[in-house]
């Protein structure tokens, strides 16, 4: 007696930041069914379709949901199958623009070598975030800088991709105002006022892939960096030093582990979860130790580029610590 196929329920977004979909979905269909893959595909129409589409797949019975597209299509999907009493393996084609989550678990950018991953169906076990009634994989956080990704137009990222988050980033300096917080977690509690907050789970954020370097997919902790109000100059070289992986001990910085955060704030601000808007504080955000599979690369092997997201750009500013560096390099 033949074993039967697995059906899968393919979710993507056809106006990604990359357009590979379009032209590359028979192909990538074609590749799934020849790994032995029955698959079906949908394609969304707007805004939360991900999410009712990926709960309608996990209804359904299918054996695997694969999420094609961003961050964003991820986040969807994600929010789609976190509820389900039964929850199928998850397999990723990293189509968007910076594709953080895919970067962090070592997905080949390639549609094809991510779906090859996906046919070997190897699966790793995943925390996942909740905040209230949402759930996010990769990062949360508050504060100026990180309403970047939803305030981008789309038609801009489509055209210069990343490049647009940090055109956005550098128009957005001068204005950045600190916010209140009150912070509470079973190690402790902190009243600060704050530049912004970042609550992660991997150590893949925007680009950066040393934010947090010690952070663990799967350890039920998240991995939380405060930075505190601090002048202009002194952001400049938080950044700077967060491109090494260097910021953790910086003054400015508070660091912490926990499975359990509660935010409140007397002012307004809103949340990004993955890239999306996330609501407004006040929140609370809990730890669900390995909640979902997803399909990875046992090698760990990667087509993503390790270099610094900054290194193409001529920044209008010098730091101090780009200053100590040409000097040694001049010595």
């Amino acid at each position: 007696m033949t074993e039967r196929a697995k059906r899968a329920r393919l979710i993507y977004n056809p106006s990604s930041g990359r357009e590979e979909m379009k032209k590359r979905l028979p192909e990538i269909l074609q590749r799934l069914e020849r790994g032995g893959l029955e698959t079906s595909t949908h394609a969304t129409i707007g805004e939360g379709d991900a999410t009712l589409a990926a709960a309608e797949a996990v209804e359904r019975g299918f054996d695997i949901v694969i999420a094609a597209g961003g961050d964003g299509t991820l986040y969807e999907v994600i929010n789609g199958m976190a509820e389900k009493s039964h929850r199928p393996p998850l397999g990723i084609l990293p189509l968007g623009t910076t594709n953080d989550f895919a970067r962090a678990l070592n997905i080949p950018r390639n549609w094809e070598g991510a779906v090859d991953v996906i046919i070997r169906q190897h699966a790793r076990a995943i925390d996942v975030g909740k905040v209230n009634q949402r759930y996010f994989i990769n990062i949360a956080g508050g504060g100026s800088m990180t309403e970047l990704t939803y305030e981008v137009p789309s038609k801009l990222k489509t055209m210069i991709g990343q490049m647009a988050y940090y055109m956005k980033g550098i128009e957005k300096l001068p204005r950045l105002r600190p916010i209140e917080l009150y912070i509470r977690t079973p190690e402790g509690e902190l009243h600060e006022e704050v530049m912004l907050f970042l609550i992660s789970n991997s150590n893949s954020v925007g680009g950066f892939e040393r934010l947090a370097p010690d952070a663990s997919l799967n350890d039920g902790l998240f991995d939380v960096l405060i930075l505190r109000k601090c002048t202009l100059p002194e952001f400049i070289r938080v950044v700077s030093l967060a491109l090494r992986g260097e910021h953790l001990t910086d003054p400015n910085i508070i660091y912490l582990k926990t499975k359990h955060i509660q935010v409140t704030s007397p002012d307004y601000v809103q949340l990004n979860l993955d890239g999306e808007f996330g609501g407004t504080l006040p929140c609370v955000f809990t730890n669900l130790p390995q909640h979902l599979h997803i399909f990875v690369d046992e090698s760990g092997q990667t087509t993503y580029k390790t270099a610094s997201p900054l290194n193409h750009l001529k920044l209008p500013w010098k730091t101090k610590v780009e200053d100590e560096t040409e000097d040694d390099e001049q010595k």
